[in-house]
């Protein structure tokens, strides 16, 4: 009883802590002021796909940790990646980990704190291995929704670079060059992905750099191997005259391939999904009906 007693009174320790360094943030050094006043200018780069989004309670909460978490070497460098890809900033969700693992930690402990004080307490065992999982998850946790959500972008920007590479192909078919085809195929489309082309063919003409470059660029910055593809044969095409039409072609044919193989393993695994559900109940029903006849079987023995 004394040990979980002093467990809950540590989980709300850090409870009350969070609470005061969500109310009172820490304010930022004379440095760090002076930095935001000065930027210093970073180089042109692609610019990243979705714009970032406000910092919420969860990242206000969870900043204190940040600095401990970089110094463990997170975020890796796949997990980087699929930040960029989404629009996020590493700090964010870096915070958005300690917090989940904070309230993962602290929730038995809450819970445990109502029990006892209504006269039924969990021996301390309980409470404790509850903590360290629902830490580790919520550690987790937004590791694999970053994970996922990034994927998700990765296939909606293929499904528009299909679009793009057809418009490319029209063009280049009416006489167009190389160059203004790029840029013509990219004012045409909406969406994200669209805006993202033509945000690095802007940042082509504005640094005077060849577009297929920054093309390439950004198919580096996004983890999409068919969109540095279309940058390499472009790139033949406006420095040795090859042929690109034809390449093109066959990249957007392999491209819609792979979409609708895509397709059908979704709808695949959609189909798999679906029994979970019935498994479960005829599981639920198997122990409904069977465990007052093993409860006799077992108090007879």
């Amino acid at each position: 009883m004394s040990v979980l007693l002093m467990l809950l009174g540590v989980g709300a320790g850090v409870g009350l802590w969070a609470l005061v360094v969500w109310l009172f943030p820490p304010r930022p050094s004379l440095d760090e002021v002076l930095a935001r006043l000065n930027p210093t200018p970073a180089p042109p780069a692609a610019p990243t796909t979705v714009p970032a989004e406000q910092d919420g309670w969860a990242v206000r909460m969870g900043r204190p940790f940040v600095g401990l978490l970089r110094a463990a070497g997170l975020p890796t460098v796949a997990l980087r990646r699929d930040l960029a890809t989404l629009g996020r900033s590493p700090e964010a969700h870096l915070a958005e980990k300690a917090t989940a693992a904070v309230a993962g930690l602290l929730f038995p402990s809450v819970v445990g704190l109502a029990f006892a004080a209504g006269g039924r307490p969990f021996p301390w065992a309980v409470p404790v291995a509850v903590a360290l999982l629902l830490g580790v998850v919520g550690f987790l946790l937004p590791d694999l929704t970053v994970k996922a959500e990034a994927d998700r972008q990765r296939r909606a920007f293929r499904y528009a670079l299909s679009a793009y590479l057809s418009l490319i192909q029209v063009l280049l078919a009416g006489g167009a060059g190389v160059e203004t085809a790029l840029t013509d195929a990219a004012n045409v489309g909406n969406g994200w992905p669209f805006a993202a082309i033509r945000r690095a063919l802007r940042t082509a003409r504005e640094t005077r750099i060849s577009p297929w470059v920054a093309l390439g660029q950004l198919g580096a910055e996004l983890q999409i191997s068919e969109l540095t593809e279309l940058a390499d044969a472009v790139a033949l095409a406006g420095t040795e005259g090859a042929r690109v039409r034809q390449s093109l072609d066959a990249k957007a044919a392999a491209l819609r391939v792979r979409q609708a193989q895509d397709a059908e393993a979704d709808a695949n695994a959609a189909t798999e999904r679906m029994s979970i559900p019935g498994v479960l109940i005829a599981i639920g029903f198997i122990l409904f009906v069977f465990y007052p006849a093993l409860t006799q079987i077992t108090r007879s023995l």
